[in-house]
């Protein structure tokens, strides 16, 4: 048996023993050999995705300590609450403890009793802590959500930038590990150069997530729509994002006066209040989250089922790391964007708000161009998605997104692009979508009589649509390439090569039209359900119960439910009614530490209802 065969196999045991999983998957497999062979290495995976595996099963297997860059408090309680519940010897390191913890935990790592501890990227700057890990035996550093070492990805912090330094103070260079779930080849390049990898490993597994429907919502009611579904859903944990603390706490008060057990999380409430809002979430106290952004980076809970945008997000990466908390566990779960035009002068004024120099703000105009782009785009969005994302995939439908479920019938708009196209060319392309749209419904404002438009032969070349309709069609076509928004606050119209073919008679233009009985729209926000367990082969009573017996382990604990087990393994162990240790340990997610600390009442719950009791269930 070849060193990579033997290493492979030894590093299968452990994620069996300690995590419950026989294999890796693809993806992990090759960042796990390449950290083992000592490659410095950057993984960029979706969340969900197991990126935590990729440096853990390591660290068991690699001499002395490994030291994870996490950049928050949550994140880092979240991550060694999970191995110690896994029978994992981690720690953190951050501002919650005392002197003294400090200084307990550093002692431990020196005795060798810690195979991993967890820091925040400032204390890396910390002259004294530099001095005490170095002292340390560190074979490997971890940095977790990577990203924010770019000054072009979303989430920027300038302490990640002390990570290069850190790891060159150290008497001996350790292998370092970097991950995060979503990069651009922009960034890609700046985490290789900022974080001075040394001839990296890149793997990109993969940023579609087949369990994931993705749904973008035009000219809803908002506010209703979030209140039906949380109803309709009000025993799924969902996330609902928005962009200001007034809409959040509207939607909050809403939520409740509705009856629908709900939190609340963003920068104008306390510390404390806060924390209880998302431990109440962590812990199901509550089922639904209405919060800002700054709720989310690095929470694993694993069975959110839903995640909604009640407002469009200011680009594409900052989108994909929120809705990709949903279905963390595998299981089928929604993500929908309900937009609105006003969200584009919302992110415009959020934009003009933060104080930063002119190529970082051109570059979130482009960013939020390209967001707007995906709104509006009629082809399968886990392809537009992945397109952003400069990876290569099969041009296939997903199938199950807004886009690919879209019943509405194909209509021949090619006139209306020609009458646009040629109003775009006569103004010059030197106006905006509004602008544009005006003039073709033949509009008696004043600007559009103070440039003399009135004169065109485009002028009410569409005066039987309303404005708001001509500026939808504009943005699709926009979408679709025919037409290009410049950058900056007040993007204006360009014509591109496909609107000269369509002009020249070339091409025809063909666009999805409400179809003559509307679904409601709760339905449309979503694909298919199906997972590899149906809903008629899981008991749901079954489920249930086995829900209770995890929450009361969980309280005595004190960790999430998800830490003792998540629900795509209850819902496994509902279907196959394990008798035996043998049959628990072969249901996934089961290793044998959490059998050992868990296992034993799930067991005796099957065993008292005895194995057979179930079987005209599955029928």
């Amino acid at each position: 048996m070849s060193v990579e065969m033997m290493t492979l196999e030894r590093a299968q045991q452990l994620l069996q023993t300690y995590y419950g999983y026989p294999d890796f998957r693809e993806g992990q497999k090759r960042i796990v050999l390449s950290l083992l062979e000592g490659n410095d290495t950057l993984g960029i995976m979706p969340t969900g995705g197991g990126k935590s595996i990729c440096y853990q099963i390591p660290a068991l297997m690699l001499p002395g300590l490994t030291l994870v860059v996490s950049p928050l408090i949550s994140l880092m309680k979240d991550q060694v609450d999970a191995l110690t519940a896994a029978g994992i010897s981690a720690a953190y390191i951050n501002s919650t403890l005392t002197g003294k913890e400090v200084n307990e935990r550093i002692r431990a790592a020196k005795r060798g009793d810690l195979k991993l501890l967890y820091v925040a990227p400032e204390r890396l700057e910390v002259d004294w802590f530099r001095d005490e890990m170095s002292a340390l035996s560190i074979s490997c550093v971890a940095v977790d959500e990577a990203h924010c070492v770019s000054q072009w990805g979303h989430d920027f912090r300038t302490s990640y930038l002390s990570v290069a330094p850190f790891v060159e103070s150290l008497p001996q260079r350790p292998i370092l590990a970097a991950f995060t779930a979503t990069a651009t080849p922009e960034v890609t390049g700046d985490m290789v150069r900022l974080l001075r990898l040394e001839q990296p490993e890149v793997f990109v597994t993969g940023l579609s997530r087949d369990n994931l429907a993705m749904s973008v919502l035009r000219g809803e009611n908002k506010r209703e729509f979030v209140i039906k579904y949380a109803a309709e859903h009000a025993q799924e944990p969902g996330i609902i994002y928005a962009a200001t603390r007034k809409d959040v706490d509207d939607l909050y008060e809403r939520l409740r006066s509705a009856g629908i057990a709900s939190g609340r999380y963003h920068a104008g409430m306390s510390d404390e209040e806060r924390a209880a809002s998302q431990e109440a979430f962590l812990y199901d106290d509550i089922r639904v989250m209405v919060a800002t952004n700054a709720f989310g980076m690095g929470i694993d809970k694993s069975n959110v089922r839903y995640v909604i945008h009640f407002n469009m997000p200011k680009n594409m990466e900052a989108y994909i790391q929120e809705a990709g908390r949903a279905g963390r566990d595998g299981e089928p779960s929604q993500c929908i964007l309900l937009f609105g035009a006003q969200d584009i002068i919302t992110q415009k004024f959020l934009i003009e708000q933060n104080p930063q120099d002119s190529d970082r703000k051109a570059n979130d105009y482009r960013k939020l161009q390209q967001m707007v782009d995906y709104c509006y785009t009629t082809k399968c969005l886990r392809s537009a998605m992945l397109d952003y994302f400069g990876e290569e995939h099969q041009d296939q439908p997903c199938g199950i997104c807004s886009s690919c479920t879209d019943d509405r019938e194909q209509v021949d708009m090619t006139i209306d692009a020609q009458k646009i196209f040629s109003c775009i060319h006569r103004m010059r392309e030197r106006f905006g979508v509004s602008m544009v749209a005006a003039v073709l419904k033949g509009s008696r404002n004043k600007k559009v009589l103070q440039y003399g438009f009135d004169d065109l032969s485009t002028y009410g070349a569409m005066s039987d649509r309303t404005e708001k309709e001509i500026s939808e069609i504009i943005n699709v076509m926009a979408s679709e390439g025919y037409l290009m928004l410049s950058e900056g606050q007040y993007p204006v119209l360009k014509l591109q090569p496909l609107a000269a073919e369509v002009l020249k008679g070339q091409r025809s233009v063909m666009q999805r039209m409400p179809a003559k009985s509307a679904e409601s729209p709760a339905g449309r926000a979503g694909g298919s359900r199906k997972h590899d367990y149906s809903q008629s082969a899981v008991n749901e009573t079954v489920f249930e119960q086995l829900r209770l017996i995890r929450r009361e382990l969980a309280g005595k604990e004190h960790v999430p439910s998800y830490i003792i087990f998540n629900d795509a393994t209850l819902r496994e162990m509902s279907v196959v009614c394990p008798q035996t240790e043998h049959d628990m340990l072969n249901v996934k997610g089961v290793g044998e530490v959490k059998f050992r600390k868990y296992g034993k009442p799930f067991l005796d719950f099957f065993k008292d209802m005895g194995g057979d009791r179930f079987e005209g269930d599955y029928e």
